[in-house]
């Protein structure tokens, strides 16, 4: 049964992080989305002010904070009121996640680098704003913090100046830049025409995956100050994350053409219980932007079957192998879900009609309440509790997206309470 109106636009307020390149005019604090009717809030008003990507931890322990990365260092918002203040007014540093454990946020003092040399790792308490150096790092890339607050695990690729920033293969004459929060590729084919923006990320992507260059995932812990090498592979490997709950769980991807790799794993800290969490089992299946349940107890993950005609939302509970996928329509696919701290509710970021799904309305954030599908007749298979559990994602659109640039992703998550939604928007100008 549909839960009452009044509730869902409760649970389905809009928080945004967004600012306009229209410098002559102060934009609006707050307003109703006239496609929706979901109220929306601006949080920062200074062009390139990003908040974290989808899975890393922005939020204190206690609910009350989020952190995100301005222009001139990291600012904090507060959620009660949406006020933003400078918490390190410093070029030239970036921030990696909040503390599950303490009211810290981490930070490096250098950016995003794969093949770079040594960078430090430093922490800084969200109310003093007092910072302690935790780490140094050899060089790399520093991905997650654990449930505890004693392991931080990054990938390196050993081969310095083969990679750009984002991971993908330097090249001459491929041009590859960035932007806060966003990364532009560009590429023609021999005639001059030029790829699609998503043709030309595709073909880095593959390049990237078939150099095979040698890399490796580790760990440093924060009490002695050890590097612990967990895999070595030729593989790229990407999106390592600490499980939210699970000290030692480490969820991490296979990066690439996603029908080109099998992409899910979960190793543990020490190296072993290496596992792949979906194996395809027709070609061009896909599955990936994997992510835990707030409780750490599930794995979600976007699954197409095949790529770009099919869509599911997939769970895995690995402690009792039982999975669930949810229909997912074309223009409702979006680039990232998200799940409400309570398991409640999903969201979505959309997508535009040069992504995997190629949809010709998708550029919106939704809400999605999971229906999962019930027995015929009361008859209920003998060997159902073996097999997958379908269900159906009821959407209800929150946010017209349709002037947003999506090589800004949109990365939704939603606040501790369950009330809002913050993203990423671009639609008024910059980020």
């Amino acid at each position: 049964m549909r839960r009452p109106k009044l509730h869902c636009a409760a649970l389905a307020a809009i928080l945004l992080v967004a600012t306009t390149s229209r410098l002559h005019a102060q934009p609006a604090a707050t307003w109703v989305d006239k496609t929706t009717g979901h109220r929306i809030i601006r949080i920062s008003r200074d062009p390139d002010t990003t908040s974290l990507y989808f899975y890393r931890n922005a939020f204190t322990p206690q609910g009350d904070r989020m952190v995100v990365q301005s222009p001139t260092g990291i600012a904090v918002v507060d959620l009660g009121n949406w006020t933003l203040r400078p918490l390190i007014d410093r070029k030239g540093i970036s921030l990696l996640f909040a503390g599950r454990r303490t009211r810290r946020a981490f930070f490096a003092t250098r950016s995003r680098d794969d093949a770079g040399g040594p960078f430090a790792i430093h922490a800084v308490d969200v109310d003093t704003g007092v910072e302690t150096r935790i780490a140094d790092v050899p060089g790399g890339t520093i991905a997650s913090i654990n449930a505890n607050e004693t392991l931080l695990v990054g990938v390196v690729t050993l081969a310095p100046g083969r990679v750009n920033p984002d991971g993908t293969l330097k090249e001459p004459g491929q041009s590859q830049t960035t932007r806060p929060g966003m990364n532009l590729y560009a590429e023609s084919r021999a005639d001059g025409t030029p790829y699609t923006y998503a043709e030309a990320k595709e073909r880095a992507v593959h390049r990237r995956l078939i150099a095979a260059l040698p890399m490796e995932m580790f760990t440093l812990d924060l009490r002695t100050g050890k590097r612990r090498v967990v895999i070595r592979s030729r593989d790229w490997l990407n999106h390592a994350q600490f499980s939210p709950t699970d000290p030692q769980q480490i969820l991490y991807s296979h990066e690439g053409p996603w029908h080109a790799v099998d992409r899910i794993w979960t190793v543990r800290s020490d190296g072993k219980g290496n596992r792949l969490v979906h194996a395809r089992s027709m070609n061009l299946e896909i599955a990936g932007h994997e992510f835990f349940s707030s409780d750490g107890q599930t794995i979600w993950y976007d699954l197409q079957t095949p790529r770009g005609e099919v869509f599911w939302l997939a769970g895995l509970t690995p402690s009792t192998g039982k999975r669930r996928w949810f229909s997912v329509p074309r223009d409702l696919w979006s680039v990232h879900f998200t799940q409400s701290p309570d398991g409640r509710l999903f969201a979505g970021d959309g997508s535009d009609s040069e992504m995997v799904a190629k949809a010709e309305d998708g550029k919106y954030l939704y809400l999605f309440r999971p229906r999962p599908l019930p027995d015929i007749a009361g008859l209920r298979a003998t060997n159902a509790s073996d097999l997958i559990e379908p269900g159906i994602l009821d959407a209800e659109k929150l946010v017209d997206l349709r002037a947003q640039d999506y090589r800004l992703e949109p990365n939704a998550r939603f606040t501790p309470d369950g009330r809002w939604l913050v993203f990423r928007g671009n639609f008024e100008g910059a980020t």
